[in-house]
């Protein structure tokens, strides 16, 4: 599905900072940091407790979406008789904050970074996330240096991390990269990852681990203009994160090895909930072999075509659940998160969310055969919950963001008629009353946009036709109340609409 660039009319601007405004004020969230917290910032800043080893002889280097300067993670790869190994520099948070100190209480506060088009709401202030702990280019940093070891298909051979002092080589974006390897202009370096992350790929598919390559809906601001678009990953930014997601495992043998630390974990899908999936997608006319596990099935689906789409939206509600689960002596019952059919933990974002801190610190003490901080092992309880509250916070505000950005786009244009794709059937969901005050049923569901770029809800007297071009006529678009509402149309798809498939 093409991406969709929208152009606000004048005066969109100032109705979309009062309404971020106006969310935030609602979700009480903070406008800034307290002066205490600053000014902690500002000191740790300039004092960073750097490390003895010095492993600046790493040619690292940063891969991040454009004009990104909370940098997390700078990457290397070289390739080994045997295999490969895989450096992986993390910024070392606790090189700044000292456990209970003004900046730590706000971290914990705030849990994790919101993000809003251009509303970001920082875990760390900037001085720090932006500044002096963020892995820039040609900076002496503090880091927590992950040393992997992959065999020839790509299985963890060895893992080590350790506080050392790195420095990144470059900046770069997943655009830029992409172009290089399109053209075969690419530094050696974006090969081997292209190597690593398939092989990564492929050892997921063999666990049976999944991921749902629906195009996201994303806001973003160019030249002082709002737009809103679906976007497909780049090649390049699922190989990256295949490193992330391996550095995230790695972590997850060590501390279960250990017996202590923090996983994130997803419950495996109920029975009847693939059942459920079974008789959606017989619905749909996709083809589902009895004997093709869900996985296989997942990665046969093509988000280019709108019954695919449906069909990935309704996968989406056997993948709920996340959670975190802290353990100290004995290991969790359920340890594992289910779509990557492995044990996981969160360790490679730390300057944008609270508990990769404390990942970082127990592998660093497990891998010396040190005992784990007690200002790290004493918190590990009360972070899932913690975190829990966090993920709903910025999942909401999230939602919300975008629903005012919808609401803005298509204020105007109440009364148009769009061409969409149906991806959700709810079935009947309230009662009301047709033209000869009679009540009927309103069917529910959701209905996928190209242009512009919008899932909203929709409603239809009649069924809706999951997973099938339908026009759509906009009957609401409040700003203030962040809502908009189609209903299914008369008759059939617009005159010049774009192909099912396209």
């Amino acid at each position: 599905m093409p991406a969709t660039r929208i152009r606000l009319k004048t005066g969109a601007d100032t109705t979309l900072a009062q309404g971020i405004a106006a969310i935030q004020h609602e979700m009480k969230l903070p406008a800034a940091f307290p002066p205490e917290v600053e000014a902690a910032a500002a000191h740790a800043a300039s004092q960073p407790r750097l490390p003895e080893l010095d492993r600046t002889d790493v040619p690292l280097v940063t891969i991040d979406p454009p004009g990104s300067m909370d940098l997390d993670q700078a990457m290397h790869l070289e390739r080994r008789d045997d295999g490969y190994r895989v450096y992986y520099a993390i910024a070392d948070v606790a090189a700044f904050v000292a456990p209970g100190d003004a900046v730590d209480a706000e971290a914990h506060r705030r849990g994790e970074t919101l993000y809003g088009a251009d509303s970001r709401i920082p875990l760390h202030p900037a001085m720090l996330s932006e500044g002096a702990a963020s892995l820039l280019p040609d900076q002496l940093r503090p880091a927590l240096l992950w040393m992997i070891d992959l065999d020839a298909v790509g299985e963890i051979a060895a893992i080590d991390v350790r506080r050392a002092k790195v420095r990144s080589r470059a900046r770069l974006d997943y655009a830029g990269v992409q172009q290089q390897l399109d053209a075969g202009t690419a530094d050696p370096l974006w090969s081997l990852l292209r190597e690593v992350g398939e092989l990564r790929q492929r050892r997921e598919q063999a666990r049976g681990g999944i991921s749902l390559a629906l195009p996201e809906q994303e806001i973003s601001v160019a030249d002082g203009r709002w737009q809103l678009e679906y976007r497909a990953n780049r090649p390049v930014e699922d190989w990256n994160a295949q490193i992330s997601l391996l550095t995230g495992m790695a972590a997850a043998q060590l501390m279960v090895k250990g017996k202590v630390g923090l996983l994130r974990t997803l419950p495996a899908p109920e029975p009847a909930a693939i059942a459920r999936l079974r008789l959606t997608a017989q619905a749909l006319g996709i083809p589902w072999a009895a004997a093709q596990g869900y996985p296989d099935f997942i990665r046969s689906l093509d988000p280019a075509r709108d019954t695919h789409v449906a069909m990935l939206t309704a996968c989406t509600t056997v993948l709920r659940g996340a959670g975190y689960v802290a353990f100290d002596g004995s290991l969790p019952m359920q340890p594992v998160q289910s779509a990557l059919a492995a044990e996981y933990a969160h360790a490679t974002a730390p300057l944008r969310r609270l508990v990769d801190r404390y990942v970082g610190e127990v592998c660093v003490a497990l891998c010396a055969n040190q005992p784990v901080p007690d200002w790290a092992r004493a918190a590990l309880p009360g972070l899932p919950e913690l975190m829990a509250e966090a993920d709903r916070r910025a999942k909401h505000y999230e939602r919300q963001v975008i629903d005012l950005v919808e609401a803005v786009l298509l204020a105007p244009r109440v009364g148009d008629a769009f061409q969409g794709a149906i991806v959700e059937a709810d079935g009947a969901e309230h009662e009301r009353r047709n033209g000869h005050g009679n009540a009927a049923a309103a069917h529910g569901g959701v209905v996928m946009l190209r242009d512009p770029a919008i899932e909203a809800r929709v409603t239809s007297a009649a069924p809706l036709p999951l997973g099938q071009e339908a026009t759509v006529r906009l009957t609401e678009a409040d700003p203030l109340r962040r809502v908009v509402r189609f209903e299914l149309a008369e008759g059939g798809p617009l005159p010049g609409a774009a192909d099912a498939g396209s």
